[in-house]
């Protein structure tokens, strides 16, 4: 029925990683395949799916190092025990601005209001989008007046100064629209990762 919010992740490495942006991480990666590890919240999690999409794109070999959730991932990484992660914004944000971590990038399309300093991925790799994105949907026999009701307040609600300005705190970026604009959208998302998880071969659990 409705899109609601655009969250990017970010690409970040502890201090003492010896690359400070994407061109210098894909050539080290290019000199050393096989060992550089990423962390992800978990199998099939966007930030899994966000470093699938970077090695199908660039032709890298970086080795994928699933956690339970974002703060045992980013708890090993800042412990050494991996170099890189791509985590949720939200997350990691207060780490990246206190300096215990590096943010080489963010993974949308443009660069984040929250960090406007990080460039975007894309800026290196042109073409390269990959977020994390909420939505409110409804029953498949919901009226059509219903949907068109719900669906114009939702829009009134995002486009509220405070509603955008706390989203945009948290890296976010709202997504008003249609019900067709949201149905776009999961198509075009279905199409692209489908792609990228027959490349990295992942399977359900």
């Amino acid at each position: 029925m409705q899109a609601s919010s655009d969250s990017p992740n970010v690409i970040a490495v502890i201090p003492s990683f010896p690359v400070k942006t994407i061109p210098e991480l894909i050539a080290h990666a290019k000199a050393n395949p096989g060992k550089i590890n990423y962390a992800s919240p978990g199998v099939g999690t966007t930030q899994h799916l966000s470093g699938e999409l970077l090695k199908m794109r660039v032709s890298v070999n970086i080795v994928h190092v699933p956690y339970r959730g974002a703060t045992p991932a980013l708890a090993d990484l800042l412990g050494g025990n991996v170099q890189m992660t791509f985590a949720p914004l939200p997350a990691s944000i207060e780490l990246v601005r206190a300096g215990k971590l590096r943010a080489l990038a963010v993974t949308t399309a443009a660069r984040s209001e929250a960090l406007p300093e990080v460039p975007a991925l894309g800026e290196f790799v042109p073409g390269y989008e990959a977020s994390a994105w909420n939505g409110v949907v409804a029953p498949k026999n919901t009226p059509l007046e219903i949907i068109t009701r719900l669906n114009k307040e939702i829009n009134v609600g995002l486009a509220d100064p405070k509603m955008k300005a706390q989203f945009a705190d948290l890296g976010g970026t709202v997504l008003p629209g249609s019900p067709a604009d949201f149905e776009r959208l999961i198509a075009d998302e279905i199409e692209k990762w489908a792609k990228v998880v027959k490349f990295a071969g992942i399977r359900p659990d």
